[in-house]
Order: C-alpha cells, then structure tokens, then sequence
C-alpha cells in the first residue's frame, strides 16, 4: 500500500494542490482525473521520484516498484525485441514470449520485432517504452495518456491487459470510457484538492457537482443569517438594555467562517456554425486510389455515397490510411485514380493535426480567429477564443507560445466560426481533456450537417456512429450500422475465437520443458492473483457479519429511544441505522465484484493450463 500524506506542491505562485492525502490499496485501478494543467502529471512525476514536493511526504513500502512510461528515447538494443526484452526482470531475463506477446498486443508484427528501434516513429518508439514497462511488471503501474499513440485494436488490448493486471495501476487519459472501462476508483484534482471514490468517473462528477450544489446553498445561507446578525447591531448596538445581546451576535460573527464564493473554472462550451443544406445527397467517391509508394497502394478501389445528416465513423489500425481517406474525401489531396464530387452547395469544416502547422506563430490566438472567415469581427473572435478558454489577455498570446494542447483548441476555434454543413475530422480529441471531450462530443451530436470522422474514441464511436469506413484485413469496407453492431456482427479480427494471437500460436512450439516451465509459472501466478482476492472476499464477509450485529444493537436502542420518546437519540440512532445499512449495501456490492472477478481469475486460468496440457 502507499500512503500519500499531506503534500503539496507549486510552481512560482501558482499552487496546484495543497494539503493532498490518500492511500493506493492492493490491486485498486484508479482513475486520475482533472482538468488540464490541474496538476495531474506532476503528481505522477512526484510519485515516480522524478519531482520533489514542497511538502508532506510519500511513503512507498520497501522493495515496492513503480513502473512510469517516460517520453524520453533512450534504445541501446539493434532491435525493438531486445530492447523490449531490457524491461524484463533478472529471474525472467529469457522470457521472449512475454515480450512478443506484449509486442505483438501493442501493434507490432514479427518482422517489426527484428528492426532498429531508432527507425520507428515517435509514436512506436513511446509504444517501446510501455512495452518494457508493461513486461518489468511493476508493483504500480503509472501510465499518463497511454491511448495517445494507439490505435483501436491496441487500445482494445490494453484494455482487456489492464483487466487482468495482477498489481495496482493509476491511470490519465481523455478516453472516458476506456477509463470507466478498467478502473475500480476515481481520483480528482479539483480546486488544488484530491478526492478519491469507489467508482468510476460518472460517479465521480456527480458526487462532485452535487457537494459544489451543497457548498453554494450553505454559502448563500449563511451570508443571509450573516446580513441578519450585521443589521441587528446595527440597529441595536446604541440600546443599553440590549448591550449583552449584541455583543453576543457580534461574538458569534467574529467566530463563524464565512465561506467564499466558488471561483468559475473555464470549461469549453461552444457549437459548430451550421450552413443550411436542403437536399439529400451530400458526396460521392468513386473507384478512389491512392499510394505513397507505388509497390504499397494505400487506398484501392474505395466507393462510397454519403447522404445528408450521417455521422461517419473512420476506423482500424494505425498506418494503413485513414488520415489520408479523409484527405482525399475533403479534398486536400488529389487521388490518382477515380474522383470525389460534392453537392455544389456543400461547404466544408476540416480538423486536421497536420493543420496546426498552418498557424501564424507570429499572430495572436484572436487575430487567427479574425484571418478565419470575412464574416468574423472582433467581437466575434473574442467569443470564440473565450469559448475556447483564451478569456481576456489569454486571447492576445501569440501562437508560438501555446502548446499542442492550447494550438487544437486554436484550431477547432477557427472551425467554429466557419459555416459548415460537411464537417471533416481527424482525431479531434487529442490533446483535449476529458471535460473539453464531453463539450466537443455534445457539440459534434447537434451539429446539423454531415460529419466524416476519423477517431479511436470508443465513446464517440458508440454515441455517433451510424456507419463505418473500416479498415481490417488490408482491405476497406463499409459497414451499415453502429459500432456496437459492428463489434456484434463483425468485431476486429485479432479478437475473433477461430485466430489466436501470435503470443498464445507461440505455446504450440514449446518443448517439454518449457512446457513445465510456463505451466509451472501460471499456477505461481494464479496463486498471487487468486489469495489477495479470497483475502478481500473473507475480509468483506467479516465485515458484514460485524456490521449486522452493529445493526441489531442499533436498532434495539431505537426501539428503547422511541419508547422513552426521546427524540434526540431518535435522530442519532436514526443516522447510525442509515450509515450502516449503507455500508452493509456497499461491502454486499463489493462482495459481488470480489466474488465475480475471482471465478472470471479462475475460469482463465483453469483454461491456460487447459491450453497448455492440449
């Protein structure tokens, strides 16, 4: 268990949080959440001993390990799969398997696994470096915007890697429900404070704005009973036979905290500007070719007809071309066989990463908004940059100050004051919080038009959708219906029950002897995956037995209370009997989880080793 106790941390003035406490419990998957600049990573970097606080301390118990996914590239091996195999333990240092099956989850082919590391991407040589985190297998896994580099299918198996995850974990990202989907409590920086709930983020917002409601009508109370009190002395403070009463009420006022008015944190909240479109056909694509490399045709043959009103949904693996789909349905590129048309009256709306290099580093965030459309006066601009949260001076930073984050709001607030009835967009969520991404999916859910949409955002795949551009199996298909009947009828190929993964093809070469090893290595494993879960299960079943007997004397003393009419004790012994039957309710609902996740542990096991005897 570690013991965050008391710290607090700033930079120059600005504090970003104070006071903070909590604890991380066996096995607990927590969700870090906050907005932007909130504080998140550097309580990362604070728990990963790469930042010192100002003060309070953390205590990490002796021979713990904390595994933190850096951006820094730092490779010696001549191959990504011995570079990968660098994150392995000393006593697993010949576990190859492991990696490749890591390696291979993560995006990487077999041919991939023999190249230099150094001749990767960016975005592949990050997917290294959680690769050989991942393999190390930490006491706590520290993984800040994992999602960043993945695309969907890799997502999807990090997902269901985490699930399993033996150990504990903290997470960052602005996927919501890949979030909601692997954490068992959330944590918020909020106001330079942290909470930490049972739960996930939805639970989480809501116990929050409810306190915040709270808050607000006890404020808004007491500096009534507060005006009251300052107008009786006023009134009363020259009556001598009242002298004693005011200096009570002035007394009472010194003593009582007032409690100040919550300050507005910015959020974005804007709407796309619809250009009205009466007919019914939108675009057209026909027999659409493209490639970079002659020999490596990206796009082959594509067709598709788009009607007015459809959410389209751009999906698969990294590298095999949908960004440039999208390039070659909005018409930035030219293809090099077959041709797109557009209804004479579509107007465009394009979102693009690669656009951020279009702005002016030298202008301000208000003149980009000005130099977007002829229709845009000042006024109009400052709008947008405060609904983009550029409020007041913020407006007038010039661009080449701005990070990647600050430059895609710029550019979504250029597409705002643009009249679009065609909307383009190319994973417009990067880069954006997890607030900022609930006000960008409530904005794209209103927008009047068509819109085109390359994402890896299950939320906004299942909330928007109505057809799929897909690309699987080296090939592009268009499927009719949501996403959730594409995963249904469909799914990804990696996860269909007739084609293992290449990780799981791999036992079959075993010799004897590695078999005994590996099954050797699941029965120590289902041994520690399995006790901490029988532990918990125990531990929640004594507890309920304690606080049923706690009840039954409690609801004793009710009736004792009620029969000597006390109401005083009435209300207590009322309170009590809540709070615990509320706790009964919790313990009985984690009960359930224990008792769940230990038969879906078992069932996985029993099948390894069913696997391996086969």
């Amino acid at each position: 268990m570690i013991s965050v106790e008391n710290i607090t941390k700033s930079f120059g003035n600005r504090v970003l949080f104070e006071g903070v406490s909590f604890k991380i419990n066996p096995r607990e998957r927590i969700g870090l959440v906050g907005r932007n600049g909130h504080g998140k990573t550097t309580l990362f970097r604070l728990m990963a001993g790469e930042k010192s606080m100002d003060n309070g301390a953390i205590v990490i118990p002796r021979n713990y390990r904390i595994g933190y996914v850096r951006q820094q590239i730092e490779f010696t091996e001549k191959t990504v799969l011995e570079e990968g195999m660098r994150g392995l333990p000393e006593s697993e240092h010949d576990h190859i398997w492991k990696v490749e099956k890591i390696l291979t989850g993560l995006g990487f082919s077999q041919a991939d696994m023999e190249e230099d590391p150094l001749e990767f991407s960016g975005g592949y040589q990050v997917r290294l470096n959680l690769a050989k985190v991942l393999v190390s297998e930490p006491d706590l896994l520290l993984l800040d915007e994992p999602t960043n580099y993945l695309d969907i299918t890799s997502i999807r198996w990090v997902e269901r890697f985490l699930l399993n995850w033996p150990h504990e974990v903290m997470l960052i990202t602005h996927n919501r429900s890949f979030m909601d989907k692997i954490i068992t409590h959330t944590l918020g920086i909020h106001r330079g404070k942290v909470r930490k709930i049972a739960g996930n983020t939805g639970k989480y917002y809501a116990q929050l704005a409810q306190d915040e409601e709270i808050y607000e009508k006890t404020r808004a109370n007491d500096e009534r009973r507060r005006k009251e009190v300052e107008q009786f002395i006023t009134r009363f403070r020259a009556k001598a036979r009242l002298a004693n009463m005011v200096q009570s009420r002035i007394k009472t006022l010194k003593k009582t905290e007032k409690l100040e008015r919550l300050e507005k944190i910015k959020s974005l909240d804007f709407s796309f500007k619809s250009s009205p479109f009466s007919g019914k056909h939108v675009m057209t694509a026909k027999d659409l070719s493209f490639s970079y490399q002659p020999d490596k045709p990206l796009i082959r043959n594509f067709n598709i007809s788009i009607g007015s009103g459809e959410r389209i949904c751009i999906v698969g693996k990294n590298g095999k071309g949908k960004t440039t789909l999208l390039k070659l349905l909005a018409g930035a590129i030219t293809p090099q066989q077959g041709e797109v048309t557009y209804n004479p009256r579509i107007t465009k709306g394009v979102f693009e990463q690669t656009n951020i290099r279009s702005l002016v580093d030298t202008r301000t965030v208000e003149e980009e908004m000005l130099s977007s459309h002829s229709d845009v006066d000042r006024q109009a601009a400052r709008n947008i940059c405060g609904a983009m949260m550029f409020e007041g001076d913020d407006a007038l930073k010039k661009i080449s100050v701005l990070s990647g984050g600050e430059k895609s709001r710029v550019m979504l607030g250029k597409l705002l004051v643009t009249p679009a009835n065609l909307l383009l967009l190319d994973e417009p969520t990067n880069h954006l919080d997890m607030e900022s991404c609930d006000a960008l999916l409530a904005a794209i859910d209103s927008f009047e038009g068509v819109v085109i949409m390359v994402t890896h955002n299950e939320m906004f795949l299942h909330a928007l959708a109505r057809r799929l551009i897909v690309f699987r199996n080296n090939r592009i298909e268009v499927f009719a219906g949501s996403y959730g009947d594409f995963l249904e009828k469909v799914g990804w190929e990696y996860e269909s029950s007739a084609q293992k993964p290449e990780g799981e093809q791999a036992v079959l070469k075993m010799t004897k002897k590695e078999l005994r090893r590996r099954r050797s290595e699941i029965i120590t494993e289902r041994g520690k995956v399995l006790k901490p879960l029988e532990q918990g299960i125990a531990k929640a079943e004594n507890d309920i037995e304690r606080f049923e007997d706690e009840l039954s004397e409690l609801n004793q003393a009710m009736q004792e209370a009620s029969r000597n009419q006390d109401g005083k004790k009435i209300v207590g012994f009322s309170r009590s009997i809540h709070k615990c039957r509320s706790e009964i309710d919790r313990i009985f609902d984690e009960l359930e989880k224990l008792t769940g996740f230990l038969e879906e542990k078992l069932a996985k096991f029993e099948k390894k080793l069913e696997e391996l005897e086969n």
